[in-house]
């Protein structure tokens, strides 16, 4: 983890530096706070990430706001507490959860075969991997002091901000070709320990509906969840290509549970978000599908009854 610059160098017993604005200008040495980046599981499908800062002083520091830049978004991503500040006490790592903006998504890397052509941006992942992303906090270290700008480059350790870049470039592409949703429907067999779901298909451009959307996608493979398993009695597709022209349609999944300890359902996270492996617009990732709010419920609901009959 890199340690955020101070905002000015101070000599014993005297205060920052202060500019005509009320901030200082960043300086390099070390500062008050350490930053990082991470995520919950129950934010991955929601983009939201969490800027981790640690007050590594013996006193308390107030936080007024945050921003993150990075190359892998459009925009900053940006952090505001409410008026009065939110107050990090000394030792203390407060997590300031954000939604991300936008990503940026150069041209794939060419198909086996294909060249880049002059003049294109660099095909993805081609680059070197980002040194990090830029944070800038506002902060008050006490009351009645003037506030401070500290600005360094926070430790991705678990690299939240290219996974999220990719699964969003995805799903960018993916969009183009068809929309995918769970249907809030759920078929329980007759034993109860067995049940169906449904993936519902939907093309841009429909069969006969014209309009100009075009492009094919790849269900390449469909992945189980910490909740969810492959029923084998009904198993799950593999590569179905998908035409932005096609017909609407359904693919029959069927699940049973993957695990029936007693906290399967009680602390599951992202056991109702269903990964599918896509190729589509030359890039390769996962698609992520929320079963949502009515279907989450359903599903537990089986996992419980199911496991109770093991």
């Amino acid at each position: 983890m890199l340690v955020l610059l101070a905002a000015a160098a101070c000599s014993a017993g005297t205060g920052p530096a202060v500019t005509g604005s009320g901030a200082t200008p960043a300086a390099s040495g070390s500062g008050p706070l350490t930053a990082e980046i991470s995520q919950f599981r129950d934010n991955y499908s929601k983009q939201i990430i969490e800027i981790q800062l640690t007050n590594t002083t013996g006193e308390a520091v107030t936080v007024l706001a945050a921003g993150l830049r990075s190359p892998l978004f459009a925009n900053e991503i940006n952090w505001t507490s409410a008026p009065a500040g939110t107050e990090l006490p000394p030792g203390q790592t407060k997590s300031l959860p954000t939604r991300l903006p936008g990503a940026v998504c150069p041209n794939p890397a060419p198909q086996p075969g294909e060249a880049s052509q002059p003049g294109q941006p660099a095909p993805y992942g081609s680059e070197p991997a980002e040194p990090g992303a830029v944070v800038e906090v506002r902060v008050t270290p006490a009351a009645g002091t003037p506030e401070r700008t500290l600005t360094a480059t926070a430790a991705d350790p678990f690299g939240v901000l290219p996974r999220n870049n990719a699964e969003m470039c995805v799903a960018q592409a993916a969009v183009a070709v068809a929309g995918f949703r769970l249907s809030p429907r759920l078929e329980v067999s007759a034993d109860a320990r067995s049940a169906v779901l449904r993936l519902v298909i939907t093309p841009r451009n429909p069969a006969g509906a014209g309009g100009g959307s075009s492009g094919t996608l790849t269900i390449d493979s469909i992945g189980g969840t910490t909740l969810l398993e492959e029923d084998t009695s009904a198993p799950w597709p593999s590569g179905l290509r998908v035409d932005a022209a096609g017909p609407v349609h359904e693919v029959r999944l069927g699940i049973r549970p993957a695990r029936c300890d007693p906290h399967a359902v009680a602390e599951d996270k992202v056991g109702t978000l269903i990964p599918l492996q896509v190729t589509v617009g030359g890039r390769e990732g996962t698609l992520k599908i929320d079963a949502g709010a009515q279907l989450r419920g359903r599903i537990y609901d089986f996992v419980t009854s199911a496991c109770g009959r093991q």
